[in-house]
C-alpha cells in the first residue's frame, strides 16, 4: 500500500505530513479530493469483510493507521520460523546466486517483521547506536551466507 501511494504521490495522506486544513482554507477542497481518492483506493483494495469495518471512516490516515494496528503486528511464530530457516539454510545443489537469492528473501521477510529502529530523539542522537545495529545485522547476514555455502 505504501509503495502504491508513493508512486501516486499520495503518501502524505497516510503518513501524517498532510494535515486537514480548515474548511475556510483555500487548499481545503484540493486536500479533501486527494484524501477521498486515497480513501477510495484503500477501501477498494481490501477484502469485503475488512471493508465493512472501515467504511465509516473518512480520513485516509485514520483508515491506514487502523489497518496497520490490526494487520501489521509481527507474528512471533513466523519470525521464529524464519530465523530457524535462515540459520539452517544450505546451498546444496543451488548455484551461489540462487542460494543468495533464497537467503535474501528470508532475510527481507524477517526485516518486514522487525525493521531497524528509528531514532525519535529531539534533537537527534549523536551516538552511533543505530549504525552499529545496522552493521551487526549486515555482518549476521554475511555470516549466514558464508555458513551455508558448500
Amino acid at each position: 500500500m505504501v509503495t502504491a501511494l508513493s508512486a501516486k504521490n499520495k503518501l502524505e495522506f497516510i503518513d501524517g505530513t498532510s494535515q486537514e486544513p480548515s474548511k475556510k482554507d483555500p487548499t481545503y477542497h484540493a486536500w479533501k479530493r486527494g484524501n477521498n481518492m486515497v480513501v477510495s483506493w484503500i477501501v477498494h483494495s481490501v477484502s469485503s469483510s475488512i471493508r465493512q469495518s472501515i467504511l465509516w471512516m473518512d480520513r485516509a490516515e485514520e483508515i491506514y493507521n487502523d489497518l496497520k494496528s490490526r494487520y501489521f503486528q509481527g507474528d512471533l511464530l513466523r519470525v521464529s520460523d524464519l530465523q530457524l530457516e535462515a540459520s539452517s539454510i544450505k546451498q546444496g545443489d543451488l548455484t551461489v546466486t540462487e542460494f543468495f537469492t533464497k537467503l535474501r528473501v528470508i532475510q527481507d521477510e524477517l526485516e518486514s517483521f522487525r525493521p531497524d529502529p528509528n531514532c525519535s530523539c529531539d534533537p537527534k542522537c549523536s551516538c552511533d547506536m543505530l549504525s552499529l545495529i545496522s552493521r551487526r545485522k549486515t555482518e549476521d547476514h554475511v555470516m549466514q551466507f558464508l555458513r551455508g555455502l558448500n
